[in-house]
């Protein structure tokens, strides 16, 4: 099963990841998905990945900030369709992030 969330901003993608946590989903079953690298620092703040204690550290290893060709490559990587892929990078144009946690 493929769970697929755009979300507007990191504080959001923190409580939709933890959502996904209670519902039996792993760190290493959540993917994000951002267009601009520099996200990866407020995506980091808001996960409290800084601190190894808080269990965020992890869900940055899935962190993607490519664009193009290779964002939509990981996207179908993790499970989406090509028709998909080209949508949700649409999404990541306007600024949102991607959250895709799968489960086998």
């Amino acid at each position: 099963m493929i769970v697929k969330l755009t979300v507007e901003n990191a504080l959001q993608a923190k409580s939709e990841i933890e959502r996904l946590e209670s519902q039996g989903y792993d760190d290493d079953d959540i993917y994000i998905f951002a267009h601009d690298p520099r996200r990866q620092h407020d995506i980091a703040e808001a996960l409290d990945a800084e601190d190894p204690d808080s269990g965020f550290m992890t869900k940055l290893k899935n962190l993607t900030t490519s664009r193009g060709d290779q964002l939509r490559s990981e996207m179908q990587s993790v499970g989406l369709t090509k028709e998909e892929a080209d949508q949700y990078e649409e999404e990541l144009d306007k600024g949102k992030l991607l959250i895709v946690a799968k489960k086998d």
